[in-house]
């Protein structure tokens, strides 16, 4: 015992700060450890537990929202049934094909456009069922987005159910009552000439091409020089059943004609030029300015006068109604000889005072011819008035030309 005494007497312990316990122990470190690692830990309890009472109130929602559901589900709910039924009446319509219904484009593409009709199903104009009228693309017919029309319902897709819808059916029977109105009102309406044929020439208007036999023509060029020309028309037949639209030149000439006189003077336009004279559109009416009624001097070459577009001032020297033929002088309008080679200008300028002096000869020659005939038939009674007129006669020559070339075109539908 006494030795061991010794021996723990003679140890020596080493200073605090190097001895091994001045370090934290093991025991120490997993304490110190523990608690760091305890706060996480804590957290995601806590956020579970957040979780959880969340799903918690959700489900009891729910639970109640399924509840109210099966007993009550129109508790609390302002659209009733009846709300439901009115609205269905609102924007329920017929699809069937041949029925109309109100659209707004919304697409538009090469091939035609997309049409909303608030259907369940999709709805698609075609090109081809855009306009009457041949277009290149439905923009031509004023189609863009954003336009409401009323459409025709012609058929259905198969392959996906949507709707083919036209606009062009719907102004084809706006176009055959316009012309049968027309029609009632012997209106003479302008066509242009789209085609030819041994027949006669094919005339487009309304956005509908009617027919315009030869014997219905005024003029007695070759028919080919008419194309992509405007005529006044009235129509003969308007057969919407047998898609037969009958149109006569002749017509509308005959009811222009009666506001011409001779001695009138009118504005044309040279169509075409003939070794003989030049034709000369005055409105419509295709009149013949003879190669003699040009200038008291005499022309050898009408192109070296007139050419083909140039607009000039004629005066009517004669018309036969019945064959629709139109006789012109520019002859009788010259102030002096040879004006109208060396100075047309002035010819134009002075037409009307020369045409007023011209028809002032006319009535002299009408009141001389009348004269003389009161002195062959004294027992008729006519006398003659201060003007030198006879009896009641009066002249149904305006005082003043009349300028065909504004005649309004016919209105559109």
């Amino acid at each position: 015992m006494a030795s061991l005494a010794l021996q723990f007497t003679a140890l020596k312990c080493s200073p605090l700060s190097s001895s091994p316990l001045s370090q934290p122990s093991l025991f120490t470190q997993h304490r110190h450890n523990h608690r760091r690692s305890s706060t996480p830990i804590v957290n995601s309890v806590a956020l579970s537990n957040a979780q959880n009472k969340e799903r918690t109130k959700l489900k009891k929602l729910f639970e109640e929202a399924y509840e109210r559901c099966r007993t009550a589900p129109m508790e609390g709910v302002s659209f009733t049934l009846e709300d439901f039924t009115a609205a269905l009446e609102k924007y329920d319509f017929d699809s069937e094909v041949g029925s109309k219904v109100k659209g707004t484009v919304f697409y538009t593409d090469n091939n035609g456009a997309v049409v909303d009709i608030t259907a369940k199903s999709s709805a698609y104009l075609p090109l081809q069922e855009a306009s009457i009228r041949r277009i290149k693309h439905v923009q031509e017919a004023g189609i863009v987005a954003g336009l409401r029309e009323e459409f025709l319902i012609i058929g259905e897709n198969q392959a996906d159910d949507s709707l083919i819808l036209s606009l062009r059916s719907i102004q084809y029977d706006l176009a055959w009552e316009r012309c049968r109105q027309l029609q009632a009102e012997d209106a003479s309406v302008k066509g242009k000439i789209v085609g030819v044929n041994k027949g006669g020439v094919v005339a487009e208007l309304e956005g509908l091409r009617g027919f315009v036999p030869l014997s219905q023509l005024s003029t007695n060029s070759n028919v080919e020089e008419l194309l992509e020309r405007e005529l006044p028309l009235k129509f003969v037949e308007v057969d919407e059943e047998q898609s037969r639209l009958v149109l006569s030149n002749r017509k509308a000439i005959a009811g222009n004609q009666a506001q011409l006189g001779i001695g009138s003077v009118v504005t044309g336009s040279v169509q075409s030029l003939k070794p003989y004279g030049a034709f000369i559109d005055i409105g419509g009416i295709n009149g013949l300015l003879h190669v003699s009624q040009i200038s008291h001097d005499r022309v050898t070459d009408i192109s070296t006068v007139l050419q083909p577009g140039d607009i000039l001032k004629v005066m009517i020297l004669s018309h036969d109604r019945e064959r629709g033929r139109v006789s012109l002088s520019t002859k009788k309008l010259e102030p002096t000889p040879g004006d109208m080679i060396r100075n047309p200008k002035l010819v134009f300028e002075k037409a009307e005072d020369m045409a007023q002096t011209f028809r002032q000869r006319i009535a002299q020659a009408e009141a001389m011819a009348r004269a003389d005939m009161l002195r062959f038939q004294p027992e008729s009674g006519l006398t003659l008035t201060g003007d030198g007129i006879l009896g009641q006669f009066t002249s149904d020559l305006p005082e003043e030309g009349l300028d065909l070339s504004e005649v309004p075109p016919a209105e559109e539908s």
